[in-house]
């Protein structure tokens, strides 16, 4: 789970990858599928205090794999541009190696879904109230504690930066 990067001078610091993790809106949740097939979904998140929450359906696919196997990686690219004459892309990214537990307190899961209202709609706050009070209860809210956490830039950007 823990490797070394091989281009070290390409690596964040933990404190970039936490800011990238907040301002990203959709990450990719990677899970042990049916069949030892690898299964990766996007979806959106919420990030903060070392874990990440998303909410989904009672049951399905990714709830299956989670009930499986609850290690999970995630991962979110903040930039991802090319750059056709350099034959590069200039990108940020952070994956996340952790694993998923569901949510059963309902103070935490209330506190999980009023994050990711404050994160996706702030602009309606009572409306987030009143749509977590109507479908809360039916949702299921899944916590990613992180375990291992590793940031990386394209070599581009640390060279312009002066770092490389």
């Amino acid at each position: 789970m823990s490797r070394v990067m091989r281009r070290r001078g390409q690596e964040l610091p933990e404190e970039e990858c936490g800011e990238i993790l907040r301002s990203c809106s959709t990450g990719v949740l990677g899970l042990m599928g049916a069949d030892d097939y690898p299964y990766a979904v996007p979806l959106n998140y919420v990030y903060g205090d070392g874990r990440i929450y998303f909410h989904c359906a009672q049951e399905g696919h990714k709830m299956d794999c989670i009930r499986n196997d609850c290690r999970v990686s995630f991962c979110v690219v903040q930039r991802d541009k090319v750059v056709p004459k350099a034959f590069a892309t200039d990108y940020r990214s952070v994956i996340v190696f952790g694993r998923a537990r569901i949510v059963t307190d309902d103070l935490d899961r209330r506190q999980a879904l009023e994050r990711l209202n404050e994160k996706y709609s702030p602009e309606f706050p009572e409306e987030g109230h009143k749509e977590i009070e109507k479908c809360g209860g039916r949702v299921c809210i899944i916590e990613v504690e992180i375990e291992h956490m590793s940031g990386k830039q394209a070599i581009r950007s640390v060279r312009e930066q002066g770092q490389g």
